[in-house]
């Protein structure tokens, strides 16, 4: 008697995702160029890239390792929540 297991799709990569992350961290870098009120510095473009990167990351991880739509919707609004959660935090102490 024999078995199939259904096999997983390889690893698809998504540039739009990055691309949008990547205009993300633009939308800072045009602010602080053109405005004396953007006061960010190398550390501040640092930390954000590293939280795009890391978004960006999970979002892929739950496109390929989640199997049901609704598990990879959650997932993914999971990852965003918790962005903007430790944005909010970084940006203004909200859990001081």
């Amino acid at each position: 008697m024999t078995t199939t297991t259904a096999s997983r799709s390889p690893f698809r990569f998504h540039p739009t995702l990055w691309i949008c992350a990547a205009m993300l961290l633009a939308f800072p870098a045009l602010g602080t160029v053109m405005s004396e009120e953007v006061n960010w510095g190398a550390e501040d473009f640092a930390i954000f890239t590293l939280m795009l990167a890391g978004l960006c990351g999970g979002i892929e991880a739950a496109w390929y390792w989640l199997d049901s739509p609704r598990w990879r919707i959650g997932g993914a609004l999971f990852g965003v929540l918790m962005f903007l959660t430790l944005w909010a935090h970084l940006a203004v102490g909200l859990f001081d």
